[in-house]
């Protein structure tokens, strides 16, 4: 072996070797889902992160029986160390809802929201103090005939979280949205949301959690309140990929009775 090629060898070599260690003194990965109750990390500079998964609906109300099939999906980059861009969609949905008059099947795509998230401040568990973020997302009125909402309805939120003893971890999420009634009548009305979730280590790598959500707190006549309980539990299979799977139980009339979901979450 010549002295250039021992010399580009040993470049390449030191090169992989230092690519390595970067990859491993990376921070893992925190993504936003699954549960309402969302993360106040943000991805970091220049980097991205892709969660999304399969979703399960099923309800009983009305004398209606219906099952909703969907893909959340979030894309989540960062244009700054504590700034992040979000584009958030529930993707293809097909619902399928049967009744005394037989059964209906429509398919189509749902609304997509762009939103920031800015990392306020990090937790500090010796201060308990929380890590905070806050969230601003706008669902725009993009998707299909069937599932499409009325108008742009922006909502704002902030979520905290506390590292507890033994790796355990609170959260809690609380915010405001603007939406449009469905009387046909163009008025608008704000709704809140409220979520709180406890979690903690189940083996290496693997985490669970419970949560109580509030994700719509209206009126009735501006849609009532959707209130759920869950559980789920999480993977970090490595420091860039994150496997996960839920299931919800609706407590009140305007929520679906059990919400179900798989989802896996990449860093790039």
């Amino acid at each position: 072996m010549t002295k250039t090629r021992v010399i580009v060898a040993a470049l390449l070599t030191a090169a992989v070797g230092a690519a390595r260690a970067a990859d491993e003194a990376a921070e893992a990965i925190e993504p936003d889902q699954p549960g309402i109750v969302e993360s106040s990390s943000t991805v970091g500079k220049g980097r991205a992160l892709l969660e999304t998964g399969l979703g399960y609906q099923r309800d009983r109300s009305d004398g209606v029986r219906s099952r909703l099939w969907s893909t959340p999906t979030l894309l989540r980059f960062g244009f700054a160390e504590d700034w992040e861009f979000r584009l958030e969609t529930d993707g293809h949905q097909r619902l399928r809802a049967t009744d005394g008059g037989g059964t209906s099947k429509i398919s189509g795509w749902a609304d997509s929201a762009l939103g920031v998230k800015w990392h306020v401040q990090d937790g500090d568990a010796e201060r308990n103090t929380p890590g905070l973020a806050w969230l601003l997302n706008v669902d725009m009125d993009s998707g299909s005939s069937a599932f499409r909402g009325q108008g742009w309805r922006p909502s704002l939120r902030l979520t905290a979280e506390w590292d507890l003893l033994r790796d355990w971890s609170a959260g809690l999420i609380g915010g405001l949205y603007r939406d449009s009634r469905d009387d046909g009548s163009g008025k608008h009305f704000v709704g809140g949301i409220l979520g709180a979730s406890l979690g903690w280590p189940i083996a290496e790598a693997w985490k669970g959690y419970v949560e109580i959500a509030g994700d719509q707190l209206a009126s009735n006549r501006n849609g009532g309140r959707s209130i759920s309980a869950g559980t789920g539990v999480t993977w970090l299979v490595d420091r860039r990929l994150q496997l996960d799977a839920s299931i919800n139980r609706g407590l009140t009339k305007q929520t679906a009775d059990w919400v179900l979901g798989v989802g896996v979450s990449i860093g790039f």
